[in-house]
């Protein structure tokens, strides 16, 4: 009975030896080799993705140039550089719809960034999330290039270039001059003029809700050839400035209430 006894001790009850590791020591022994391996992954990521990235930054052009281009393009178009400030109205429209984030991102959304290269690999590729930024670097030095991910990545690169060599307001200005409204109309005082015959400065809110729409696709949505794309575009930049709270609820729908009123093509403003 004393034998039998010292057997279910030492043996088989918990099957496990005396001086064996019970399963749950050896697993919580594991876990922190496992988290050393996992930092030292992250780290070695983090580490070539800078790497890539300041090889990229300094093989990209120089943006000091983008002011002289913005001139070029006025020039070639008519209009007088440098145009008009983009009043308010204008700018929370045109940030609200295209680049919520304008203020606070480092000239890209790294957000946006993750979702296009995981487009990228996956072949789902994700066409929202461009900045302002990366939008101004597409039409001074990437336009009439086909797309491609050597174009985008380019442009991630110039945008963040774009953003630490010019203050927001800058960009503001050079994007709303040298960005295309459609009816022939490029720069935000020619299309003002064109379309409402009034001043950038006394835009009025659908007025400056459909100009800042208009640079998405400006002739599907040209108010005067295909007025009801015009007018769900307005109706989605309205609905943009409410959800970032730029106007309420009350004061968006009071907006959709009022009129355009568009002037006859080649009216212009008066004086």
């Amino acid at each position: 009975m004393k034998g039998s006894g010292t057997s279910s001790r030492g043996s088989t009850s918990y099957g496990y030896g005396p001086y064996d590791t019970p399963p749950e020591r050896g697993q919580s022994r594991r876990w922190p080799r496992r988290l050393r391996r996992t930092v030292k992954v992250i780290l070695i990521l983090v580490i070539t993705a800078a790497l890539v990235f300041g090889a990229l930054f300094l093989i990209t052009p120089s943006v000091g140039d983008a002011q002289t281009l913005v001139q070029e393009q006025a020039a070639q178009h008519n209009i007088s550089y440098p145009g008009v400030q983009p009043p308010p109205r204008f700018t929370q429209a045109l940030v609200a719809t295209e680049d919520h984030r304008f203020y606070s991102n480092p000239g890209v959304d790294p957000l946006a960034v993750a979702r296009l290269i995981v487009g990228k690999l996956t072949g789902h590729p994700d066409q929202g999330g461009s900045t302002l930024e990366q939008q101004l670097a597409k039409m001074l030095y990437t336009s009439g290039r086909s797309g491609g991910l050597t174009v985008e990545v380019e442009q991630v690169m110039l945008a963040v270039k774009l953003n630490i060599s010019y203050s927001k307001p800058q960009i503001l200005q050079m994007y709303a001059e040298v960005a295309y409204y459609g009816n022939g109309y490029y720069g935000l005082q020619s299309a003002s003029c064109g379309y409402f015959g009034t001043e950038p400065s006394q835009l009025s809110w659908p007025q400056a809700a459909m100009l800042a729409g208009l640079v998405n696709a400006p002739t599907a949505d040209d108010p005067r050839t295909n007025p009801a794309n015009a007018r769900a575009r307005e109706v989605h930049v309205v609905g943009r400035l409410v959800a970032v709270g730029d106007l309420t609820q009350a004061q968006g729908n009071a907006v959709l209430a009022q009129s355009l009123e568009l002037v006859p093509q080649g009216t212009g403003c008066a004086g």
